[in-house]
């Protein structure tokens, strides 16, 4: 059963940044921004095994699978690799996987994060690619894909090797489009030729393009004026054709709201909007920052408790505004709830399960002198 692009809805409801309250999901604010997606007639909410420490695909079933009609929804959740330890782990995880969440099948089921490395081998030595197509026979999965953050090198390579793939999911946005490491036109380039429909991730980079230095803003704003910036990259990526799903991590009503704006009615970018956007991310790019999407994968592991992405943020913060006090005050409170960024141990864990391959150690240890002993960014 293929896909029908035309019947999907554009924007998804990322379930990886939930709102929260005393450091659990806020249920109560998550059931409302439920009720206003699936009001707009989009139905696309994207989970997996590792969200919120376990608990997305369980806040999926609170919010969504038990108060909506199955077939009113498509609910999407993946398959971790670092999971995998022996065979038999793959149905165990996918039992546990249907129980959280609260359904008999996943609509969209995907290969979490391949890249270049262990976990495509582990893909490959437990053939759990044979194992989704047995699951989709048996009615257990109705569409099988994979996520991506490997080089395009090994795209096509495991596209060659397993053409049955329905779907790829890539971090794509327009500031990743040169990136050396993410390389998103290029993993594009390949799936559009192919014909291969793409569910996008990160397309606002995990809030990196919703907040501008003023003069970056003001362009948008001149041509504008009341779309918000993180609507451009909406657009950005709305535009192109191919784009099946784009997920927005929505963490609060506002984000919600902006969105639901953006993919009403949407409207394609303009060859003049596309120049814009040209012209921005080449500003943007004078402006070294940590490429940091805030997926929080390196936090869970964290043996010291440090807010990785939250250090990175507020690095990044004074790197373009270095005189912004708020940066510090964030940070300061960032540090008094788990650890200082001069905390850690070396330890590695962060580096490897990190989706942009950030050298987090060495990074921590420059956040540490300008953070913890008051050096300039």
């Amino acid at each position: 059963m293929g896909i029908d692009l035309d019947k999907m809805a554009k924007l998804g409801f990322g379930l990886m940044r939930l709102p929260e309250k005393d450091g659990a999901i806020d249920l109560a604010r998550v059931n409302d921004m439920v009720d206003r997606y699936m009001k707009t007639g989009m139905n696309y909410f994207d989970t997996a095994y590792v969200y919120h420490g376990g608990k997305s695909e369980v806040a999926a079933r609170e919010c969504l699978v038990k108060r909506y009609p199955r077939e009113s929804f498509m609910i999407a959740t993946k398959l971790p690799a670092w999971e995998i330890k022996k065979e038999a782990d793959i149905d165990r995880i996918f039992k546990e996987q249907c129980e959280r969440a609260g359904v008999d099948y996943f609509d969209f089921y995907l290969l979490h994060s391949i890249e270049d490395g262990s976990n495509y081998e582990v893909y490959e030595k437990y053939d759990c690619f044979s194992w989704g197509l047995k699951m989709k026979e048996a009615g257990r999965i109705r569409h099988f894909g994979f996520s991506f953050h490997g080089s395009p090198e090994l795209l096509e390579k495991v596209l060659d090797k397993h053409p049955e793939m329905e779907f790829v999911q890539i971090q794509l946005n327009y500031l990743d489009r040169t990136n050396p490491v993410v390389q998103s036109q290029r993993l594009y380039d390949i799936l559009w030729e192919r014909k291969i429909p793409m569910i996008i991730m990160e397309p606002v980079r995990g809030g990196m393009l919703a907040n501008m230095a003023p003069e970056i803003e003001a362009k948008f704003k001149a041509k504008r004026p009341d779309s918000s910036v993180a609507s451009w990259a909406l657009r950005y990526v709305g535009s192109l054709p191919g784009v099946m799903t784009i997920l927005s991590g929505m963490s609060s009503e506002e984000q919600m709201e902006d969105n639901i704006k953006t993919f009403t009615n949407f409207e394609p970018l303009t060859n003049e909007e596309f120049k814009i956007i040209n012209e921005v991310t080449d500003e943007i790019l004078r402006i070294p920052q940590i490429g940091c999407t805030a997926c929080k994968y390196c936090t869970d592991g964290c043996p010291m408790h440090i807010s990785i992405p939250d250090v990175f943020r507020t690095i990044n913060t004074l790197r373009r505004y270095p005189d912004d006090w708020r940066a510090k005050n964030f940070y300061s409170g960032v540090a008094s709830r788990g650890g200082k960024a001069a905390d850690c141990v070396e330890c590695g864990q962060c580096e490897g399960v990190c989706p942009q391959h950030l050298p987090i150690i060495s990074l921590l240890k420059d956040a540490a002198k300008i953070l913890d002993d008051g050096k300039s960014a």
